[in-house]
């Protein structure tokens, strides 16, 4: 086994959670060397293009599809689901419909980027609303690492349209940069429904349309300075291109933005200190090496690949001070399992979460402009929270610009349609597409999960990937209190397409595809959002959780597990922004163990 040099910190994964804390690190004088199982084709401006082109020459436009898998870093890929046969191994009773990617800059490379905050209620849900658990921290203390992370990604958004269930920012801050622009069909449906009144339970709430927060650049206030394109060159110095310093209105924000206007994880990994930080990537971390008498960790092993397409390897172990992992909630529990690692009362890889969401599409009245600008733009919000969540899930609301694209196939399979089965062409074709594409309507629909100790990710030496390493074994069941949020959502889903005129095209076997959910006599078709949390979960004490507020292993001093495996539960809101934000706040406590 070869034995690298030792370092002050050990990070497992280039993602989000890897890079902000490489950077603070690395400000402060730290040694880091990144473990990245995944290629680094990402790091260069060429090999983002490489990444491009393959998106463009793709004829299924998943959001893997631009970022294949080295044999040695397998990922699960949306496109498998349908039969089962991919990364994962699901054992049921649902399908888990979401899946990652295992690339330097992970899943920010096919993100949305939608950035919102956890509501306030979201941290006491126990205390709030009796169900779940609440988290050992709350919005107040995590508030400020909220609006430095939106700084360091890069957030386009306005204060005024933000202040709703509680959400609360310190005096005179707002955004670093200006919101995106609504699209018109956000104007369009904002028209029809804002200050519709709906009820839940016993309350009735007005919803409106909202523009979200997004990790986009648009226009910069004040001196902050957007990041464009990243081009990191052979000799590991950074440089960014002028491309990509606003957003251009692509199509195709997941899975790649072509010009890099939003934010992915090799940004902030570019603007680490060079001079201090190491990056080794085709790095697999296959052990965490533990001190039997301390508890402490002794080095992470790891398997390295010259050739992404080949299982052969070599082994070599990393050793520094601290070591944090990194590399998403799935692999995170998988590498401590793998090391023998099952935490308090063996709660590693439990509670496994996601928003599994629904589609609703639908036919406007009028031309609404689909198929043009970000994927998504705004949302409705105000359903994310309530008294209502003590009896089922909250929930929010994507509004879509890209048509019926991810629940259809068109415009590819309206145009087919027509001329297959209406026999139309010529002007008659061109005549039917003019009229009906442009009035194409999305809604995602984003449902709450709560932690639930059974849905969990864990490990079998029956199934093994082709370097020997275990393949994540997943346990999903959608439990009645999300399955009612769903109903409920889809409910508020019609009502507002009535309000709008809207004629609802909804149709369960146009996405048949889709895994299926039943409850009170009706069938779900729903997918993942990518949202997965809560395999290492932070608390109290260790008697519900595996890692502290400072996200450090209880029963491992010099670990920390980082990223959103630490929610206690999840809310609505993606999770992006929020692990940024509890890895700076961890980043902060890391600088002061090394300083000691």
């Amino acid at each position: 086994m070869n034995r690298d040099a030792s370092y002050d910190a050990v990070i497992v994964g280039a993602g989000v959670a890897g890079a902000l804390i490489a950077k603070r690190l690395t400000g402060a004088g730290m040694r880091v060397l990144v473990l990245e199982a995944g290629p680094g084709t990402s790091r260069s401006l060429d090999g983002y293009t490489q990444h491009l082109e393959t998106f463009y020459a793709a004829t299924a436009k998943s959001p893997e599809s631009p970022w294949p898998p080295a044999v040695g870093a397998p990922q699960p890929d949306t496109t498998s689901l349908r039969n089962n046969d991919g990364y994962f191994v699901q054992r049921g009773p649902n399908l888990y419909g979401s899946s990652y990617t295992r690339l330097w800059g992970g899943s920010t490379l096919h993100w949305l980027g939608v950035s919102l905050r956890m509501l306030p209620e979201d941290f006491r849900m126990r205390s709030r609303h009796g169900v779940a658990r609440d988290w050992p921290l709350d919005y107040t203390a995590l508030a400020p690492y909220y609006e430095k992370a939106e700084r360091e990604i890069g957030v386009s958004a306005d204060v005024a349209d933000q202040h709703y269930l509680g959400l609360s920012f310190s005096e005179g801050y707002d955004y670093p940069m200006r919101r995106i622009p609504p699209s018109y069909s956000d104007r369009v449906l904002g028209a029809a429904v804002d200050g519709m009144p709906v009820t839940m339970g016993d309350e009735e709430i007005a919803i409106r349309v909202r523009s979200y927060p997004a990790a986009r650049n648009s226009i910069p206030r004040g001196d902050y300075q957007p990041v464009g394109a990243v081009d990191i060159g052979p000799e590991g110095r950074s440089g960014t291109s002028n491309l990509g310093e606003r957003c251009q209105g692509n199509t195709s924000c997941t899975p790649i933005c072509p010009v890099q206007a939003k934010y992915n994880a090799g940004k902030s990994m570019a603007q680490a200190d060079q001079r201090l930080l190491t990056v080794q990537v085709q790095a697999v971390a296959s052990k965490v090496r533990i001190d039997p008498v301390t508890g402490d960790v002794q080095g992470i092993e790891y398997k390295r690949y010259e050739d992404v397409g080949s299982p052969v390897h070599t082994t070599h172990l990393a050793t520094g001070r601290v070591y944090i992992l990194a590399a998403h909630a799935t692999e995170n529990a998988k590498l401590m399992l793998a090391s023998g690692l099952e935490g308090p009362r063996g709660q590693v890889g439990r509670t496994l979460m996601d928003h599994p969401a629904l589609y609703a599409w639908g036919m406007a009245p009028l031309d609404v402009g689909a198929y043009r600008g970000p994927q998504s733009t705004s949302g409705i919000e105000d359903l994310r929270g309530g008294a209502f969540r003590a009896r089922h899930a909250s929930f929010r609301f994507d509004i879509g610009n890209d048509g019926w694209r991810a629940t259809t196939g068109a415009p590819d399979t309206a145009v087919a349609d027509a001329v297959m089965k209406r026999n139309l062409f010529g002007p008659a074709l061109r005549a039917q597409l003019e009229t009906t594409l442009p009035r194409h309507v999305r809604l995602s629909l984003a449902v709450e999960q709560l932690p639930d100790p059974d849905n969990r990710i864990s490990i079998d030496p029956n199934y093994l990937d082709a370097f020997g390493n275990p393949r994540p074994v997943i346990d999903y069941r959608i439990d009645d209190y999300t399955l009612a949020g769903m109903a409920a959502a889809s409910d508020v889903a019609r009502a507002v397409f009535r309000r709008a005129g809207i004629t609802d095209c909804s149709d369960p076997d146009k996405g048949s595809w889709f895994p299926s959910a039943f409850y009170q006599g009706r069938e779900f078709r729903y997918h993942g959002m990518g949202h997965f949390a809560g395999t290492h979960a932070m608390g109290d004490d260790p008697s519900g959780s595996v890692v502290n507020a400072d996200q450090r292993a209880w029963e491992h001093s010099n670990l920390f597990l980082v990223g959103s495996g630490s929610f206690p539960t999840m809310g609505t809101s993606n999770p992006t922004l929020t692990l940024a934000a509890l890895a700076l706040r961890t980043a902060d406590r890391l600088v002061a163990t090394l300083a000691e």
